[in-house]
């Protein structure tokens, strides 16, 4: 076999391997957000990550099996175990049940740590593998990181595609298929019959077990499926469809009647409503509605709908129209013209086609139009007016590509938004919001008023109280309720006012906060505008308006609450609270494994010469791990709100970032490069972050609004002026590091990728508490630092060879 046929099996195998391991790296994010809360899936895929730095550092500690004679049968070899390891392992991780308690529980604890081993184990021989890859082959470097870059960024294509046929479990028997595939293009043309025979085989059983297990899940009979979720073991579903930012499913039986805050339902009239959940969390109902409107008068007692009493509209927009409640509120109440506005189509193709005649089609209802889009985003681009915008109880608790923090309706809850919703209503329309409301920690609800108040500052409303109306409801039976503002362009009159104070809701139901009188203290500062920092100073959570550079509206709590639980562990929605806490145990823990994955190698192989490599090599590697996810995670924050859609995060964002970045590395083997020349690539990279980071805030707010193909080439063009100079500083340094001590570079591969983890974590640290501004400046500082590395070491400058 010729060398340039060797070549291309080399590049082809890593490339999909590469592909392979982000595929599972985002199936496991996807699934973990069924199963467990979105910031336990967030812990659980960092820590897991941490698996690739662990194969760098076994390659590291073990040359003896390791040998350079022996790369290419190691790198089939140990592809093969990595497609196998992910089927076991997930087999093993849908055993697990977990549920998130106040106080872990040994139980809960020795869940969570099982969780983390098993996910981990693919993820340790997948490491192996592009260690092996990047490390034995200098010459080739260049092209082969290429091939790694390059394959994932077609997994983040892949995975949204794969997630649209088939199930999440099956998924990942399809990705462990294309490792086995990767370990065979790797064997492609040497003398390894059995293992390439072996290596196909597996790779065709994988797939033809996918399938099948695709087919039975249809059936709601899969083998492999999901059995625990968030505690709970789940039962078989009346229908289920997965994609690449949701599960979407509709359970058997249907929603209590005292569900969805109603505050009244006569008994011998029950509503029939089937429960349609969003990754085993968010539910919407879909009610069975036969046409008779008059049978929907139990809407009337809905707090949701309270901006129906106050000024009847005309023209409602339905943010989330979910199962259709919202739409059939609007039509009950005269409303010529409804637009629902839905993120997930599969929420509208289940809703108005698998459970039309359920529902009554209200797709077909001449005054309702339906829009699969992004609320914030299809709202910007409207020039029509509307007398009701509604958002009514917005979230998902869904972790997206770009993160699990970085959940779809973040960018629903921020200044920028709610400044924009107030610009498309009518001279007298009303913004209505609806909220979890608990009385005993009832910082949604304060949060929301505080953002309402904000926004109609922006907007040159000088006494927000006016123009603000709240109320609630408690729920039967439990500690907690809804409670719904009404924000007007326009002043509330004394007539509408009394509208309100009259209106009959029966038990629970208050009226908290109008122009003339509050309930509520708190409330009341919060819509006359006393600062923020003042009203929480002794409170555990921050009550100021999110912003588009800070989207997290329901992670508010201070971090120097994050480890007292009694403070926040109220209601239903104490997870958003717990999240915090999460994220800060994380990145303790973090920073204590990458500082192991240092060090102990260091220490075990004392003599090897790791001891005299210098600060500068290993500061460099640890430095651009730290920058490039530190760029990535910000850069994909910002973009996701812009381009509007999660499903951007993907098929845009990571897949240009990445792709770019690929380019990139290969061009760093095209060119024939002095010492200065590889010092001025750095110095073009730096120049190129500042650029980029100034402009992209101008650029995003310029473009907002215009059309989709638009927004997504002025994002391309954004990632890719910078991608393409970050594929290179690790090439760069790899090469450095050969001339130094080739031995080392397993264990600078490592140092790596244990900093990215670390970054990643980080990068949602810096954004909660200072901004994604922050986050993104980080990064380039970490560059500045790993370029003076570059800039100040000892390589010789003889010009490098092309391979």
């Amino acid at each position: 076999m010729t060398w340039k046929t060797r070549d291309w099996s080399l590049y082809v195998g890593v490339f999909l391997v590469s592909m392979a391991i982000l595929m599972y790296e985002i199936l496991l994010t996807r699934i973990f957000s069924v199963t467990m809360w979105y910031h336990h899936a967030f812990a659980a895929i960092s820590i897991a990550l941490f698996g690739l730095s662990a194969g760098a550092n076994l390659v590291y500690l073990l040359p003896s099996h390791f040998t350079p004679g022996n790369t290419r049968r190691h790198l089939a070899f140990y592809s093969l175990v990595f497609a196998v390891t992910m089927v076991i392992s997930f087999a093993i991780y849908l055993t697990i049940p977990y549920k998130d308690v106040p106080g872990a529980t040994f139980r809960e604890a020795r869940a969570l740590i099982s969780t983390y081993v098993v996910s981990a184990i693919p993820l340790v021989v997948g490491g192996v593998v592009i260690c092996l890859a990047l490390t034995r082959y200098p010459e080739r470097l260049g092209r082969v990181y290429a091939a790694d870059l390059i394959g994932a960024a077609c997994g983040c294509v892949a995975v949204w595609g794969i997630l649209e046929a088939t199930d999440g479990p099956s998924a990942v028997v399809f990705v462990a298929a294309l490792g086995a595939l990767g370990g065979f293009a790797l064997l492609w043309g040497e003398p390894i019959p059995g293992m390439r025979i072996s290596a196909g085989v597996l790779a065709l059983a994988l797939a033809a077990f996918a399938c099948w297990n695709t087919a039975l899940a249809r059936e709601g009979e899969a083998l492999l499926r999901i059995r625990w979720v968030k505690g709970k073991r789940e039962l078989p579903p009346l229908y289920e469809k997965w994609n690449s930012f949701s599960r979407i499913q509709v359970g058997t039986k249907d929603v209590p009647q005292g569900d969805m805050i109603l505050a009244r339902i006569d008994p011998k009239r029950p509503v029939r409503q089937l429960p349609l959940q969003i990754d085993a969390g968010a539910l919407t109902a879909m009610v069975n509605f036969e046409g008779d409107y008059s049978r929907l008068d139990f809407l009337e007692t809905d707090v949701v709908n309270l901006a129906y009493h106050v000024r009847p509209p005309t023209d409602v927009l339905v943010v989330g129209a979910g199962g259709g409640r919202d739409i059939l509120s609007a039509l009950h109440f005269g409303a010529e013209s409804v637009l629902g506005v839905e993120l997930n189509g599969d929420i509208l193709k289940t809703v108005h086609g698998r459970f039309g005649d359920y529902t009554s089609h209200l797709d077909r209802d001449p005054r309702v139009r339906f829009v699969n889009d992004e609320a914030r985003s299809f709202i910007t681009r409207q020039t029509d007016r509307f007398s009701l915008i509604q958002i009514s109880l917005i979230d998902t608790w869904a972790a997206t590509a770009a993160g699990a923090f970085v959940l779809s309706e973040n960018s629903l809850y921020t200044l920028e938004a709610w400044r924009e919703f107030l610009s498309k209503l009518k001279p007298n329309g009303i913004l209505s919001c609806s909220r979890w409301h608990v009385p005993r920690a009832p910082w949604e609800m304060y949060r929301t008023v505080s953002l309402a108040a904000g926004a109609l500052r922006e907007i040159g409303i000088e006494n927000p109280r006016a123009h603000l109306i709240l109320a609630s409801v408690q729920a039967p039976a439990v500690k907690y309720g809804v409670c719904c503002l009404l924000t007007s362009r326009s002043p509330y009159t004394a007539q509408e006012v009394a509208k309100v104070e009259e209106i009959d809701r029966g038990p629970g139901f208050e009226v908290i906060l109008t122009p003339e009188r509050a309930t509520d203290r708190m409330v009341e500062q919060l819509a006359d505008g006393i600062s923020h920092a003042v009203l929480t100073a002794d409170l555990p959570v921050d009550l100021s308006p999110p912003t588009d550079d800070s989207p997290f509206f329901f992670n508010m709590l201070k971090l120097s609450h994050m480890f007292h639980a009694a403070d926040w562990w109220r209601g239903p929605v104490a997870f958003n609270m717990k999240a915090v806490n999460t994220l800060g145990t994380l990145l303790l823990t973090a920073l204590a494994l990458s500082l192991a994955f240092i060090l102990v190698p260091i220490r075990v192989k004392r003599g090897s010469g790791a001891d005299s490599a210098g600060w500068a090599l290993s500061t460099f590697f640890a430095s651009i791990g730290l920058a490039f996810m530190l760029v990535e995670i910000s850069q994909m924050q910002r973009l996701v709100v812009f381009l509007g859609h999660p499903v951007y995060g993907l098929s845009v964002v990571l897949f240009s970032l990445l792709l770019s970045s690929g380019v990139g590395s290969y061009l760093t083997e095209s060119f024939r490069l002095s010492r200065a020349g590889e010092v001025k690539l750095f110095i073009a990279l730096l120049a190129a972050l500042l650029l980029f980071g100034l402009a992209t805030p101008a650029l995003i707010s310029h473009f907002r609004s215009a059309t989709n193909p638009v927004r997504i080439l002025v994002a391309v063009g954004l990632l890719s002026g910078i991608g393409v100079f970050m594929g290179m500083p690790l090439p760069l340094g790899m090469k450095w590091a050969q001339r130094r001590n080739p031995d080392l570079t397993p264990w600078l591969w490592g140092v790596n990728g244990a900093t990215s983890v670390c970054a990643s974590i980080l990068a949602v640290a810096i954004a909660m508490t200072w901004g994604i501004s922050t986050a993104f400046w980080t990064g380039c500082g970490f560059y500045a630092l790993a370029f003076l590395c570059f800039a100040r070491a000892g390589v010789g400058e003889s010009p490098r060879q092309t391979a």
